[in-house]
């Protein structure tokens, strides 16, 4: 590592519309906090900031649900979000609220300052609007088909499947989230920040300047906005949740909450700052300081564009050095969704699996979205505990402290002679620091743990190699080496492994009685490198502890068991009866000739996967029917199958072959189409009356 620099780390503000899950932590925070550590750790000055949005559209939506105020509703589960970042050791410096009142002042003096410099352009245009509701539909109070990719559950401000970001009035076939209806079109007035104008700046500080050096997933998301064209941005809404818009003819309004937002990482540091004595200028204006924004990638736009923008548009900010978004995290092979309740939330984990949060977040490393979405499963964070974390990891640091104990009652024995073996594997030891490091300066955090977790290769086939427990016998001497080199790569596990396992690295710096890091005894990311002895002659030790314990197929299967309820849930939940069709008199009735019939030859449609063309045999005579059923049967399933046929059905040509009829079909429980066949078989061409 370079010289001491000073860094501002920022972490995604989380909604406060619901507790936080795996999907929130692998994305943004886990890697937030690898990063935070390691760069204190290499005595950096730090300033981890994150706080509770309280301010978006979701919130009076989830208030409007469990039938309670917002106010209500955030201080709910701001409470719960704190918490399971605590338990999970994530260490901001500060985690705040953007319903604080530093964070409403910071965020109004912000939007006066651009209102005043001119940085903004007034607006009547038209807005989606529920007249039952009597409101504007906002970002989340409309969903409707996103125009990009086709995806029918859009929300008005942003994609969740594609990440685009666009105006409600963009969807296609809009809906009210508040009553269902379809919305009319109403004027209003609002601001814009005007990012066309900013897009020569964009272009040279990003597609020109030395952003290459970001992650292919964002510079490619952000190259292709820019280069698309950018429009004006609203900053303002029409709603009674929020930040008042502060100047005169914004009754009604107030800010976006993509306005607000990222002014709460300033207003945190504000809050950090004057608590700690610090000048919270310094993390934000000066150029000598690292901005980095650690996102998940539906938040790329906001955050290499819009703020970007705004902070060029003050002009007394500096900007992000970085922004490392990941991809998403999905949950045994489905979407992570919170309305669902597909998700594996941070307090229930804990209360299933006590003091086992380094599990979890070695597993979300380990297997981390960094440049594609990744699979959560509960076999993966089996092994990953089973085979790497118990065998490898809590293994090594097993024996050795176990045989330190038996042969010299937990003292450090002075080592002899060195072999060539102890010198190369304690020089491979120095190695470490660096070697992790450096994935972890590049944001490759799983590519870190994976090298972590190879120092603890090193040891466990050290003393494979070394064999104490046989040496013992025929030279105590050498044992007192081969003991003396073991322990010094688990001191180096306990603190290289702090980034990535702090609860594990606490564990063990108490095992091997070593100081913490903020006493002066205290072992450094450095000292791993530049010391000739970490743990010397006649250190005392404690008595070996299990870091790890061995996870079994039973606590899988409750886990997975879980899952399939909560989805047989959900498809009952989905499950909707279509609602009764137009009314129709007993002579339209009588019109329809339904006869049973018996399929003869079935084949698929070329170029079609729900098509199946049959020979149905009615009776009257043998029809041609086509019919969407192959995805549930297979052609040489259903030969010699009784079914029911609609026969004076008008023909049609369907995919160029002409359909003389149609197969009566229902749907099963678990989505699949069953036939409407008799109880027993009937004669052909038998009618249905």
């Amino acid at each position: 590592m370079s010289a001491p620099k000073r860094y501002t780390i920022t972490a995604a503000l989380p909604y406060t519309n619901g507790p936080i899950h795996i999907g929130h932590l692998a994305g943004v925070y886990v890697p937030a906090d690898i990063y935070a550590r390691y760069l204190r750790l290499t005595g950096n000055d730090v300033a981890y900031i994150c706080g509770s949005d309280e301010h978006g559209v979701a919130i009076p939506m989830r208030a409007k649900k469990e039938g309670v105020s917002p106010q209500d509703i955030i201080d709910k589960y701001h409470g719960i979000i704190k918490q399971s970042f605590a338990d999970f050791g994530i260490s901001f410096d500060n985690y705040s609220r953007t319903s604080a009142e530093v964070h409403h002042k910071t965020a109004s003096d912000f939007f006066v300052d651009l209102y005043e410099k001119g940085e903004f352009i007034e607006e009547v245009t038209a807005q989606l609007y529920d007249a039952q509701a009597d409101q504007f539909l906002a970002d989340r109070f409309v969903v409707g088909t996103c125009p990009k990719c086709g995806f029918e559950e859009s929300y008005g401000d942003q994609c969740e499947n594609c990440g685009t970001s666009h105006n409600a009035t963009d969807l296609i076939n809009p809906k009210s989230a508040i009553t269902g209806n379809v919305p009319t079109i109403k004027e209003t007035k609002h601001w814009f920040l005007p990012l066309d104008k900013h897009e020569g700046f964009l272009r040279e500080w990003i597609l020109k300047g030395h952003k290459k050096d970001w992650k292919p997933n964002v510079y490619g998301q952000v190259k292709s906005w820019v280069e698309d064209g950018l429009r004006p941005r609203a900053v303002t809404r029409d709603l009674d949740w929020g930040i008042p818009v502060p100047v005169e003819g914004a009754e009604g309004k107030v800010l976006y909450v993509w306005f607000d937002a990222p002014i709460g990482y300033i207003s945190a540091t504000k809050e950090w700052a004057a608590r700690e004595g610090k000048n919270w200028e310094d993390y934000w204006k000066d150029e000598d300081t690292k901005l980095v924004h650690f996102i998940g990638k539906d938040n790329i736009v906001f955050h290499c564009i819009i703020f970007p923008s705004m902070l060029k548009a003050h002009g007394d900010y500096i900007l992000p050095d970085n922004v490392p978004a990941n991809e998403f995290l999905n949950l045994e092979g489905n979407k992570l969704s919170t309305s669902k309740n597909w998700a594996v939330w941070l307090h229930e984990y804990l209360e299933e699996f006590p003091d086992q949060q380094d599990v979890l977040r070695y597993t979300l490393t380990a297997n981390a979205p960094e440049s594609k979405d990744n699979d959560f499963t509960w076999k993966d964070f089996q092994a990953r505990n089973n085979n790497e974390l118990v065998a490898i990891f809590g293994n090594f640091i097993n024996r050795v402290v176990v045989l330190s104990n038996k042969y010299y009652d937990g003292v450090i024995p002075e080592p002899g002679d060195f072999s060539e073996v102890d010198e190369d594997t304690l020089a491979a030891l120095k190695q470490f620091p660096h070697i992790i490091g450096k994935s972890i300066e590049r944001y490759r955090f799983r590519e870190g743990s994976q090298e972590l977790m190879n120092l603890a290769r090193l040891g466990n086939k050290y003393l494979a190699d070394e064999e104490p427990w046989k040496v013992i016998k025929e030279d105590e001497k050498r044992v007192q080496t081969i003991m003396y080199v073991a322990l010094q790569i688990a001191a180096g596990l306990a603190v290289l492994s702090e980034p990535f396992l702090p609860f594990t690295s606490d564990k063990l710096k108490t095992i091997l009685n070593l100081s913490p890091r903020a006493e002066s005894r205290g072992l450094s990311w450095e000292d791993v490198s530049e010391k000739e002895v970490l743990l010397p002659g006649g250190h005392q030790i404690g008595k070996a502890q299990l870091l790890f314990s061995k996870i079994e197929d039973k606590t899988m299967d409750t886990q997975l068991a879980k899952l399939e309820a909560t989805k047989l849930a959900n498809e009952k939940a989905n499950k909707t009866v279509e609602p009764q069709k137009e009314t129709i008199e007993f002579d339209d009735f009588t019109k329809l000739d339904i006869r049973v019939g018996t399929i003869l030859e079935a084949e698929k449609v070329a170029k079609t996967k729900k098509l199946l063309q049959l020979k149905v045999d009615v009776g009257i005579d043998v029809r041609t029917i086509v019919s969407g059923i192959a995805e549930s049967f297979a052609p040489e399933d259903i030969i010699g199958q009784q079914v029911t046929v609609l026969t004076n059905l008008a023909p049609r040509k369907i995919r160029g072959v002409e359909s003389q009829g149609m197969i009566l079909m229902t749907d099963t429980p678990d989505g699949k189409l069953a036939l409407v066949e008799p109880e027993r078989a009937v004669t052909n061409g038998q009618q249905i009356s």
